[in-house]
């Protein structure tokens, strides 16, 4: 592939890529020249499985064999059995299964606006206020960008959606402050993935756990870069 051509008809999402991966096996990837590299990218915290298992591959070489895609219209019971499996650790809860981080964390906004128009009797508008921290990363789409600090991620596409504030990464008191009655939610990384891997400290994490409870506002936890078991627990909020 000469990568000189890739942007006549790719739109880049970051600069011209260097390199171009052929396949593959575990933690290691190969470029189409042959060279060995060990995935610390792990696909932006998609491919957390690592590349070609050969469980994973079996499944999906089986599913597509038998059926590509359903509707929601209608009953999938393979989604309803990793629902299952997924609610049972996390305790609680059921789940909405989405296509990338950015439109799960869509869904929590559109989750807090909803809270709060019924937390106020119905009345839209109100409580919208959405607490974010400073360097977390929700995503590119608008509303999850809107939820972004990082002048980086919000250049050139203002306005953005009204409604969101940002504390100081790691500081209670920061966060504190800016729950009012007007707060629908706090939305957070419990570890920052693209601010530099940085942990919230378990006091803090609970703190933010106690003020969101004693004020009846929503507590949620982006972990779409912390998840999956990357910390040693399923969820890295467990560590707390």
């Amino acid at each position: 592939m000469d990568l000189t051509e890739y942007g006549h008809c790719l739109i880049n999402n970051y600069a011209a890529p260097p390199l171009a991966f052929d396949r593959g096996e575990g933690a290691r990837i190969w470029d189409v020249g042959g060279n060995e590299y060990l995935d610390f990218s792990s696909g932006i915290a998609v491919t957390c499985l690592g590349h070609s298992h050969p469980k994973w591959v079996s499944a999906v070489q089986k599913q597509a064999a038998k059926l590509v895609h359903c509707t929601n219209l209608f009953a999938i019971p393979e989604q309803a059995r990793l629902a299952e499996r997924l609610t049972a650790k996390a305790g609680t809860g059921r789940m909405l299964f989405c296509n990338s981080g950015a439109e799960a964390n869509e869904a929590l906004i559109k989750l807090a606006r909803l809270y709060g128009c019924s937390k106020a009797g119905g009345e839209e508008g109100k409580i919208v206020k959405i607490v974010t921290a400073e360097g977390d990363f929700h995503g590119r789409t608008y509303g999850a960008m809107s939820a972004t600090s990082g002048s980086k991620i919000r250049s050139g596409f203002a306005p953005l959606a009204p409604g969101f504030v940002f504390a100081k990464f790691n500081e209670l008191a920061s966060f504190e402050a800016l729950l009012d009655e007007d707060t629908a939610a706090v939305l957070i990384e419990p570890i920052q993935g693209e601010g530099g891997i940085r942990e919230t400290s378990d006091d803090v994490l609970r703190g933010i756990r106690q003020l969101c409870d004693e004020r009846g506002i929503l507590l949620m936890l982006d972990e779409v870069q912390s998840g999956m078991g990357r910390t040693g627990r399923f969820f890295s909020y467990e560590n707390a």
